[in-house]
């Protein structure tokens, strides 16, 4: 039996090169973690994405069945969970962020 709310956030997922799972909007985030990592992401410089978790319930309650995280945000890059605000955050303060984001974007197939 197909599972149609994973088929269509792997779908979302793969669509974005960088897609953020936040509470609130890129333009408007309603928490702090949610803000910080959005902000590094404009820092960053790279388009990304955001979908909005709270106007979502059903991305809410169920986004741990694909990443296996509990909370929000959530940071997807090329396909691949990469982490909440605490790990993007240490990855963006050693430079690995940037690099992997680069390479997303280099990546011809995505």
């Amino acid at each position: 039996m197909s599972d149609r709310f994973i088929e269509e956030r792997q779908k979302e997922i793969k669509k974005n090169k960088i897609l953020l799972y936040v509470k609130g909007t890129k333009d408007a985030p309603m928490c702090g973690f949610s803000s910080a990592v959005i902000q590094i992401f404009k820092g960053i410089g790279k388009p990304f994405a955001t979908v909005d978790v709270l106007a979502n319930p059903d991305i809410r309650q169920r986004m741990e069945e694909i990443s296996n995280w509990p909370t929000f945000p959530q940071v997807f890059i090329n396909g691949e969970f990469v982490g909440g605000c605490d790990i993007v955050t240490e990855m963006h303060e050693r430079g690995e962020l940037v690099s992997l984001v680069d390479k997303a974007f280099e990546a011809k197939n995505q």
